[in-house]
């Protein structure tokens, strides 16, 4: 075995050196994708269109991973020979990267085809493409769109030239697109590089991806450059770069031109089907495809319908289901082109979009109570939706949506009152966030299901109801007087007009309390009454320092049997209170309660202390106030009255309560903003530098005293406080003597009252933290006599490194870190000969996700007798 693998390695040095020496001229059109595997592993396709008539086509290419190794990648597949001289390969390989992170996967080969009109020298130019992946805890696993429409195109001097790329994200990402330059070391951009001349424009729609050329000026060929850029969340995740090669011509014949598609909304299960035509001025013949996501799955086809002389006739089918649904409108490429003998065949393209919303929930029923409203609905089986939003409004509006219109939109005057999470749960019931909903309105319902990806159902049908009326309607809960012994509450009602004639007297009011704390009303007093005018009771001897006091009152009458019985639909109501919060030099005051009435002022009273008699300070209509123009640390007392109405039985009822007192004091309880947090990682000199921007710089806080430096060595984990940094105007850090550079850093700004800001995070992991030289010469100058890693830190404390000659043999083993090797064979005491040898190094670095395992593969030139300095590969 162990024969085996030296054999192998051998084996794969000699081709390696091999591929390196091969001629060149061939690299047309590239770009690399992946799709998520799992945890942190990737499937990485590089996909090249290359010349089928150069002797330089790769059965394997070197790709560079973006966290500091690459790997040789075979190609999968005999390669497919396509017209005009392109010859389209694949190279397929898995990788596992050390942990969240950017990294940029790249490919680099020598060289670009002869003759490529702008850029410069071109067959001398090497060809690279790349693609950039974010991997985090926040951003979740994704998978690059797919390029259904091949980076290679024709097009005619002086005619108007479309390409697409139909790109298909099977994630529902949003894709955008620009233009960018062609690239070629490091995937850098190419010196002298200019875009291809046009008459009117050049330019990419960065929401279709449509590439537009207005018109080209010259013949011959031609490289474009398009990134596809991926955003989740409003957050990009990910970027392609294509490296696209378009031949222009000369000719008489004139391109297809194809009938206009327009954009489709379609719901979920529902089958879309339209027809299209193409035509030929020159009665050529026509053929078309199309490209794009719907057309990945079975249930979706096109067809031809009819053809002839200079047109032709399709239908495009495509029966939805609810796994099509999704936020992201599916983009489709529409491409047709004449067949011209003699001459060259041209192309018109025409792209469109199709969205597929989910259905709407069914059933929507709206229960009434005294004081809620309990919203039913179906359980959505459309999908895997996430909950459910619940809009409310008062009164009918009658909203139908059109067949685009998914949600509910603003102008319905619907209002979004809760989201209610899982799939199964199918009702809510709304109680006006625990203040209870005022009877005499009617209130309308609309729900919709929403998803992961953002989506959202089209709406329910619109359901409205009106609240069951209380026997006795409550009219008052005010306090009277303010004691923690003594207090007193008023409780009133109406009396009761149109009662069942089941409910007979002699009647008995029975009023209930739940005191603050409690979690049960108790009865607290019976009230005998024949005519029912008696509706009023004080509730004495009660702490009305604290609140708030719930009661309800019951009324009872006697039944065909002589006993008493409770008639249905009694009511509760709260007592009025108000929240206090102090702010710098001001107190915020919001009104609570919880009452079946309706309240259109409140009367402010305020006092500073507790012999001063209380003023008014303000009248407001809404149940929120701020009492600015405070000093801070004096204690204020503040009181309430309610103003209100309630119509019961034809007669409309004033409402006045007074509430509960509060006191507190004007205090600066809130915190700065957050400052703008940047990290750099010195990578050499074994240190990040941390530089943020003031929080008096980012919204206008002037109060900052210090910041607080936090650090964790992981993306897991809690952060510990490293640094307490002032004078406010020092904002910057260099932070070393650390574990590794990787990090996760945070900062936070403190003011004058101690209060913190949030924690701005950031992440950074940008240094190579070990790389292996390529030459070195052990000849005893005192020059690269030792082979030495480059280990800036020592963060890297253990590897496994081998060394290995032309003819696969061990020559040299290692797990030092730095390995420090002289030249030596270890097992003959004897120096190498100078020579190219092969190494593979397994590496074990702190990353972080914790210690991270990379294998390092290449070659090392050993010299003699000659000065050579030290590379890093």
């Amino acid at each position: 075995m162990r024969n085996q693998l030296n054999l192998n390695i051998a084996l794969l040095f000699f081709l390696l050196l091999f591929s390196k020496n091969v001629g060149a001229t061939h690299n047309r059109a590239g770009e690399i994708t992946y799709k998520h595997i799992s945890g942190y592993t990737f499937e990485v396709t590089v996909s090249t269109y290359t010349n089928s008539q150069s002797e330089a086509n790769r059965d394997r290419l070197v790709v560079y991973w973006g966290d500091g190794t690459y790997e040789t990648v075979f190609r999968d597949n005999t390669p497919v020979f396509l017209p005009n001289s392109y010859q389209y390969q694949t190279y397929t390989a898995r990788h596992t990267y050390p942990g969240p992170g950017i990294y940029q996967i790249l490919m680099e080969d020598p060289n670009r085809n002869l003759g490529i009109n702008n850029i410069p020298n071109s067959v001398n130019t090497l060809f690279s493409i790349k693609t950039t992946m974010l991997i985090g805890t926040f951003s979740g696993t994704n998978t690059t769109p797919v390029l259904l429409n091949p980076p290679i195109d024709r097009a005619a001097r002086g005619h108007l030239f479309i390409h697409n790329p139909a790109a298909y994200d099977v994630d529902g990402d949003s894709i955008s697109y620009e233009l960018t330059v062609c690239t070629a070391e490091n995937g850098q951009p190419i010196p002298g590089y200019e875009y291809p001349p046009y008459t009117d424009t050049l330019y990419i729609n960065n929401i279709t991806g449509d590439l537009v050329w207005d018109t080209p000026v010259d013949t011959g060929a031609y490289n474009i450059a398009i990134f596809i850029n991926e955003w989740r969340d409003g957050v990009k995740i990910g970027r392609i770069s294509r490296d696209m090669q378009v031949n222009v011509y000369n000719t008489n014949n004139n391109p297809p031109v194809n009938s206009q598609v327009n954009d489709y909304c379609v719901e979920a299960g529902d089958t879309i089907m339209f027809e299209f035509t193409c035509t030929d001025a020159d009665n050529d013949l026509i053929e078309f495809e199309m490209r794009g996501g719907p057309l990945t799955n079975s249930n979706a086809y096109y067809e031809i319908l009819e053809a002839g002389a200079g047109y032709i006739n399709g239908r495009f089918v495509w029966a939805t289901s609810c796994n099509d649904a999704r936020e992201q409108p599916y983009s489709v490429v529409l491409k047709s082109n004449d067949k011209v003998i003699g001459d060259i065949s041209l192309v018109d393209i025409s792209s469109f979009e199709i969205k597929v919303l989910h259905n709407s929930p069914e059933n929507l029923k709206a229960l009434p109570g005294t004081d809620t409203i309990r919203v039913e609905w179906d359980v959505t089986d459309c999908g895997l939706a996430a909950g459910y939003n619940i809009y409310r409004r008062v009164g009918y509006y009658g909203f139908v949506a059109d067949s685009c219109e998914n949600g509910v939109p603003e102008y319905t005057g619907y209002k979004l009152l809760a989201k209610v999470p899982g799939k199964n749960t199918n009702f809510f019931t709304d109680d006006n966030n625990g203040l209870g909903l005022v009877p005499g309105f009617d209130y309308c319902y609309i729900v919709t299901a929403y998803y992961n990806d953002n989506a959202e159902s089209f709406a329910s049908e619109e359901v409205c109801t009106t609240l069951i009326p209380g026997v006795p309607s409550m009219l008052q809960v005010s306090v009277l007087s303010d004691s923690e012994t003594n207090g007193s509450v008023l409780v009133g009602w109406a009396k009761p007009v149109s009662l069942d004639t089941m409910a007979k007297g002699p009647y008995q009011y029975r009023v209930y309390r739940q005191a603050p704390g409690e979690t049960v009303y108790s009865q607290v007093a019976v009230l005998p009454t024949a005519s029912l005018s008696d509706t009023t009771y004080i509730d004495n001897s009660i702490n009305t320092l604290v609140y708030p006091y719930y009661y309800s009152v019951k009324l009872f009458y006697t039944d065909n049997s002589g006993n008493w019985a409770e008639y249905p639909g009694s009511e509760t109501a709260s007592s009025l209170y108000i929240d206090l919060a102090g702010k710098d030099n001001a107190i915020g005051l919001e009104m609570k309660k919880r009452s079946p009435w309706l309240n259109y002022e409140y009367q402010v009273y305020r006092k500073p202390d507790e012999t001063s008699p209380y003023e008014l300070v303000a009248r407001i209509t809404e149940n929120t106030y701020t009492d600015s123009g405070l000093p801070n640390g004096v204690p204020f007392t503040y009181r309430a009255i309610s103003k209100g109405t309630r119509p019961v039985d034809d007669i409309n009822y004033f409402v006045e309560n007074i509430s509960h007192i509060n006191t507190t004091s004007a205090i600066d309880s809130f915190p700065p903003c957050a400052p703008e947090l940047a990290v750099m990682s010195m990578c050499d000199s074994s240190y990040n530098f941390l530089r943020w921007t003031s929080p008096f710089t980012v919204c206008g806080s002037d109060d900052v005293v210090s910041y607080r430096v936090y650090y964790r060595p992981r993306i897991e984990g809690s952060f510990e406080q490293i640094a307490t940094v002032m004078p406010p105007d020092t904002t910057f850090l260099h932070s070393s003597n650390l574990e590794t550079l990787a990090a996760v850093y945070g900062v936070s700004a403190v003011d004058s009252f101690g209060n913190e800001s949030n924690i701005t995070v950031t992440i950074i992991d940008t240094c190579i933290m070990y790389a292996l030289p390529n030459v070195f010469s052990p000849d005893g100058d005192g020059i690269n006599d030792i082979y030495t890693a480059y280990n800036p830190g020592g963060f890297v404390k253990t590897v496994d490194m081998k060394i290995y000659n032309r003819y696969g043999q061990l020559v040299f083993e290692t797990t030092n870190a730095n390995i420090e090797w002289n030249g030596d064979i270890p097992a003959s005491k004897k120096r190498v000969s100078p020579g190219v040898y092969y190494y593979i190094c397994d590496v074990f670095e702190p990353r972080l996700t914790g210690e991270s395992h990379i294998t390092l593969k290449g070659f090392i030139h050993v010299f003699s007798g000659e000065k050579t300095s030290i590379q890093k590969e």
